[in-house]
């Protein structure tokens, strides 16, 4: 057995024979019951891989003529004795709207044998894709160009408060925001799997949308619970006021989520700066919409291709009422979400709820950014049954956290409370060199890059509640809007970009950490976020377990053991680039997704050396792993702790939401932006480029690789628009997943 593989199993608590996580839960979807010991090999032929790993069953002298051609395809590439079926794509008919862009976490809630609830996120649109493809897609026409053209002049962006009301651009510009807002937030949509395994919809009454727009128009506004109300409704503010008080218009960037063992979903808004100005007041109130104005281009972008962002600069949203985690029930048609603001403002990704009976209940998430944090929320009442829909109002009131992470596995809950002591950790321990902090009095926040100057502001500011302004719950509830920069500056951990956390039944949480290069947020705790040789940065990604002392949810400390399984075989990885969702199946094996930026899938490395003589940043290296693509990893068997490639997503895509149905025979998965880069594929355009390989054992060669340029998927029809969609995929045989 290899290292990694011996290395992995330990960390789950597994061995070759039996694996120890019995009863193991996924926080999206309820309890799992563990079987017995299964086969000794996965019950699928391992897709090839750009890149030989562990799994293909290559001798290592024979893997550079094995591998000297590869050809990736505009499809989703499963196992021989798999297929999909396409539910729904963006732009079917959904309700009184339709079916959102860039669809991301999903959550089948059963409501019989074979039917339920599909609820899927819609996080963002793909700017230039969407200006290229809208019109054939929705079969409308906006003014895009005469909109890109005026814009052009002010270096694309317009605050649009400041055009007259009867000015023809401000009239085109609110068409296309509200459209491009109408495309984002949660969809609730019915299905069945009919007699031959074929998901279905079925259209029923409970289908709707929430769109970034909800309430602007239809009066289908989302409502606020805990402290931040109290900073929404106050009558005089420090910053701007929308005069809608705790009422609030839409949710979008919609991101990761969870399903409650109460039959709810929770949303998570991630990017939410995208769309409004993220920094706050002290007292919590928000800046003018006109620090963030609306945004048009159709070029290249951070390598997407154009923006459409800025929209709440449009309809004047305020910025503090985004970033919360959005509540909904969808066997309720006449729900449209509640926020709730005790689970802290942030880029919110992924949730994990542990309910327990006769204990308080515990709600764990991530801020997926550089130098984000994990939280914990804990409520001030208790669980009495796990399945009681009044669990939602344990949401309303309790405390939140953030974690602090000691270089020897010990870990603390830090009170994100009025009282708690300023403290945040120095520049100098974090990947970057630099902090945020909040700015005083101006509000908003300002980057310290020197340890003396956050010794400083420690003296200058005791506690949390010299930072904040307001009295009882405007003072917490300002503190919650601005909980990233508040985390901060109590020395909460600076992490790696969490993107999932997963809960055992017995507790453990498991987070997977995405990517450790640092950037214009921030980066990671050096001591904490390290690579399997002490690297740092490491891009590649981890997955930590937490298990809370005690096996108490509402405990202040923990354990905690990190795992870097990302990277090249030949270095010590998996074979895989940045983990993203983790899902955990009834036999206790592991699934798992990754999110390599866009623009790194597939850029060419003809070389491992750079202009200057220097070796290839991690970063760099990204493009030979190829497109993003599905793992899945065996805790039982001969095999355990081996990652198998489960297949590989369309071009320039992100394969997302893994869920699970409880019988496993479905996996649904979410496609999210395929044709990002370079939009519509023209005449099955392909791309030659080379990639220096490695094989298992460390061997370079040159791989020539066949890749299409842009995307056709999912009718696969030469110059058709891409599409996001979701999939259900099933084994054509009928039986179980794995």
């Amino acid at each position: 057995m290899s290292l990694k593989r011996r290395q992995f199993l330990m960390f789950l608590g597994a061995t070759t024979g039996t694996v120890t996580l019995s009863h193991l839960v996924n926080s999206k979807q309820g309890p799992l019951s563990i079987q017995p010991a299964g086969a000794a090999s996965p019950a699928f032929t391992p897709v090839k891989s750009p890149m030989p790993y562990g799994a293909v069953d290559i001798a290592t002298e024979k893997q550079a003529e094995a591998y000297k051609q590869f050809q990736v395809l505009d499809d989703l590439v499963l196992p021989e004795e798999y297929t999909y079926d396409v539910i729904a794509a963006w732009g079917d008919p959904v309700g009184d709207s339709r079916f959102g862009y860039n669809n991301d976490y999903l959550s089948f809630v059963e409501t019989a044998p074979g039917e339920g609830f599909l609820t899927v996120n819609f996080e963002y649109i793909s700017g230039g894709t969407w200006l290229q493809t809208y019109a054939d897609v929705i079969g409308n026409e906006l003014a895009f160009t005469e909109v890109i053209a005026a814009a052009a002049s002010t270096e694309g962006e317009i605050d649009v408060a400041t055009l007259a009301d009867d000015d023809p651009l401000k009239t085109q510009i609110t068409a296309i925001a509200k459209e491009a807002l109408i495309d984002q937030g949660l969809g609730v949509i019915s299905i069945r799997r009919d007699a031959n395994g074929r998901w279905m919809r079925t259209y029923s009454a409970a289908d709707r949308r929430i769109t970034g727009v909800s309430g602007l128009e239809d009066g289908r506004y989302l409502s606020a619970t805990g402290p931040a109300t109290a900073v929404f409704t106050k009558p005089t503010k420090m910053g701007y006021e929308d005069n809608l008080g705790a009422r609030i218009i839409g949710t979008f960037q919609n991101c990761s989520g969870g399903t409650t063992p109460w039959g709810t979903v929770l949303s998570a808004e991630e990017n939410f700066q995208d769309q409004v100005y993220e920094p706050v007041m002290p007292d919590g109130s928000a800046y003018n919409p006109s620090q963030k104005p609306f945004v048009i281009n159709a070029g290249e972008v951070d390598g997407k291709a154009g923006e459409v962002d800025g929209r709440g600069n449009v309809f004047g949203l305020a910025g503090n009422k985004y970033g919360w985690m959005v509540e909904i029930d969808p066997a309720n048609p006449n729900d449209y979400g509640v926020k709730h603001s005790w689970l802290g403002r942030f880029r919110h990704e992924a949730v994990g709820v542990r309910a327990e009976a006769n204990r308080k209940l515990a709600v764990y998430s991530g801020c997926d950014r550089r130098g984000g944090h994990v939280y914990k929320f804990v409520s001030s009442g208790t669980v009495s049954d796990p399945k009681d829909k009044a669990n939602s109002q344990l949401l309303a009131d309790g405390r939140l956290y953030a974690a602090k992470f000691n270089p020897d596995g010990s870990g603390g809950w830090i009170p994100l409370s009025p009282e708690t002591a300023i403290n945040p950790e120095m520049p100098s321990a974090i990947a970057g060199g630099k902090i945020n902090l909040p700015k005083r009095p101006e509000g908003g926040y300002e980057s310290v890059e020197s340890d003396a100057a956050a010794i400083a502001f420690k003296q200058q500011y005791p506690t949390l509640g010299d930072l904040y302004e307001g009295s009882g719950n405007e003072q917490q509830g300002a503190i919650l809007i601005d909980a990233h920069y508040a985390a901060n500056a109590v020395g909460a951990t600076a992490t790696a970009r969490p993107e999932d956390t997963d809960l055992a039944a017995d507790g453990t949480l498991y987070i997977a950490f995405t990517s450790g290069s640092p950037g214009g947020d921030g980066g990671p705790t050096n001591a904490i976020f390290q690579g399997p040789n002490g690297e740092q940065p490491y891009e590649f990604g981890w997955i930590m377990k937490l298990r809370e002392d005690g096996e108490d949810p509402g405990s202040m400390t923990f354990r905690w053991e990190m795992m870097a399984l990302g990277g090249e075989p030949a270095e010590g990885g998996a074979g895989f680039s940045n983990p993203d969702n983790l899902e955990i199946d009834a036999n206790g094996n592991l699934w798992m997704v990754t999110d390599i930026a866009t623009s790194k899938n597939n850029a060419a490395v003809p070389s491992r050396i750079n202009e200057d003589g220097k070796p290839l940043s991690q970063s760099n290296l990204r493009g030979l792993f190829g497109n993003n693509s599905i793992w899945f990893i065996p805790t039982l068997g001969a095999n355990a702790g081996e990652a198998y490639m489960f297949g590989y997503g369309p071009m320039e895509c992100e394969m997302t939401g893994p869920f699970l149905t409880q019988d496993m025979q479905t996996l649904f998965l979410a496609a999210q932006h395929p044709g990002e880069v370079h939009g519509i594929r023209q005449d099955m355009a392909v791309e030659t480029r080379k990639f220096a390989m490695q094989t298992t054992d460390g061997q370079v060669f040159t791989q020539e690789r066949q890749v299409p340029i842009g995307s056709n998927w999912p009718s696969k029809q030469a110059n058709q628009p891409p599409k996001p969609a979701v999939v259900a995929i099933r084994r054509i045989d009928g039986g179980q997943l794995a």
